[in-house]
């Protein structure tokens, strides 16, 4: 199955259902359809084809879903990116896809020319937004898709092992590396997961997770598509709105990461908020504390099932089931077609309850790291991709996370690399050595925090050190508290001990 024959399939059989809803406004099955079509057809006359990647920079809307559908349907590669990246960040994404065209919003032309400009790149850009609001000599979407010929989409040298979506992700190093996500490897976990929960086509997913993530895309997006059921679009989480959303859309489906579920318990309560039509709520993305889930079913009515799964997995692997045992505290069950175990530092198989690295293999485990091939033999060593999670598996075959072997930091949800801000704190003239980790935040679960250690001589103050992060970082990725130390604990090998770094801060109240 290609991700075009979800669109296909939806005009064919139920053409006047709600695909999509944003700012009120319905679009239908055959509505998005034929806009697709449009649009395709409009790419393929700009000379884009089969292999091309395009950029999508954007905030969640419809236009979203209408560039992801329309490059994917003509065998091109869709690559989503984070539209609160600077330029810098944007780089190496787009020179490692070899961008050909970026769709995004006014608002953001400017850091796509910044990009275009590092790259030297004639990659042409695409404005979202109405012609009273993009700026000369730059083309609108309207203005793409006008005196296009509406014709039907020929499919057929395109593979379901074709890659269709590139989404950039990273481990300790901080360079992004590319997931190359087939056809197959996301409809398959489509289906899997429309069969692990139950979906079905009278559903309203929320989708306030971005869309230019893995659990949004696949599960927020695709799935509701695929099921033939609605998506209400928010562009951004505030936790009065999206109640707000839920009542009067009567969503089903609302799907999170933990911080927006602590967000929305922080609201005062209010009888005129109607949660009754929502069947249940997912949580993915960063763990889920036992006593926010155990809150929020308590006062919202509903019950809240925690899963997980790395974009490199399109992104789902195991989630608790809506009818059965539910584990606090456990990311649940594998999901239809998905092989999961637990192994040590060779492999080796390890009994239920001991902890090791989690592994996984199914057709939703992706092609493999763009340009990578190293990185690639790596992560899926014996035909088992390689989390980099340490977990365990109970007697019933429920897994846990216990730690994540990399040092990655979950900000609301959000991956946020250590050596990344490291490597910004070290273009600072005053900075000498650097270590950033995780401290626990209430509401976004983790936020980073440096400790740097200054040059002799040299004076730098904490606020100053995050200002000079947010010229260089997007704001989530930005260390909330910089603490000054003589020295940081390393080992034998030189390397920093963060394990150490994370206990001395919590001795001292610091995280």
């Amino acid at each position: 199955m290609l991700l075009y024959d979800i669109i296909r399939r939806g005009a064919a059989e139920y053409p006047d259902r709600t695909a999509l809803i944003s700012r009120d406004a319905p679009i239908t099955y055959g509505q998005l359809a034929a806009q697709v079509n449009l649009l395709a057809n409009a790419l393929r006359e700009r000379g884009i084809g089969k292999g091309d990647s395009i950029a999508v920079l954007l905030p969640n809307c419809p236009a979203f879903t209408l560039a992801y559908f329309a490059a994917t349907a003509i065998g091109a590669i869709c690559v989503p990116a984070n539209p609160l990246l600077k330029p810098a960040e944007l780089e190496h994404m787009w020179r490692d896809s070899e961008i050909k065209l970026v769709f995004t919003a006014t608002l953001l032309i400017p850091n796509a020319r910044a990009t275009m400009g590092s790259l030297g790149s004639k990659m042409e850009i695409i404005s979202v937004n109405d012609r009273s609001e993009t700026p000369e000599g730059v083309q609108t979407l309207a203005e793409l898709m006008a005196s296009i010929d509406n014709a039907p989409i020929d499919t057929s040298t395109i593979h379901e092992n074709d890659p269709a979506v590139c989404i950039y992700t990273s481990g300790t190093t901080g360079r992004p590396k590319g997931a190359l996500l087939s056809h197959r490897n996301l409809t398959t976990n489509c289906h899997q997961i429309s069969k692990a929960l139950d979906f079905h086509a009278t559903d309203n997913f929320l989708c306030v997770l971005p869309l230019f993530h893995s659990f949004a895309g696949t599960v927020c997006q695709n799935t509701a598509l695929y099921c033939g059921a609605q998506s209400t679009i928010l562009e951004q989480f505030h936790p009065a709105r999206v109640l707000e959303a839920v009542a009067r859309h009567r969503v089903t489906i609302f799907c999170g990461v933990p911080a927006m579920f602590g967000a929305l318990l922080q609201l005062p309560p209010d009888p005129s908020f109607d949660f009754s039509s929502v069947r249940f709520c997912v949580s993915g993305g960063a763990p889920m504390p036992v006593a926010v889930m155990q809150s929020f079913e308590k006062r919202f009515g509903t019950i809240l099932l925690e899963g997980d799964g790395p974009t490199e997995c399109s992104p789902v692997t195991c989630v608790n089931p809506p009818v059965g045992a539910r584990k606090p505290g456990s990311v649940g069950l594998p999901i239809p077609g998905v092989e999961m175990k637990i192994v040590d530092e060779h492999d080796g198989d390890v009994p239920a309850g001991e902890v090791g690295e989690i592994v996984v293999r199914g057709d939703n485990v992706m092609l493999g790291y763009r340009n990578e091939p190293e990185e690639t033999a790596e992560a899926m060593k014996g035909g088992w991709y390689h989390t980099g999670d340490l977990g365990k598996e109970d007697a019933d075959g429920y897994f846990f996370i216990v730690d994540r072997k990399k040092d990655m930091i979950i900000v609301g949800g959000l991956n946020v690399y250590p050596r990344e801000i490291e490597e910004v704190l070290y273009t600072h003239p005053a900075v000498g050595d650097a270590a950033v980790i995780g401290m626990p935040d209430r509401l976004r679960g983790e936020d980073a925090m440096a400790v740097v250690v200054l040059k002799p001589g040299t004076e730098a103050s904490g606020r100053e050190l995050i200002l000079y992060c947010r010229e260089r970082l997007a704001n989530y990725k930005v260390p909330r508290k910089i603490v000054f130390r003589e020295a940081l604990p390393r080992g034998g090998t030189g390397k920093v001990v963060k394990r150490l770094l994370r206990k001395e801060m919590e001795m001292e109240g610091g995280g």
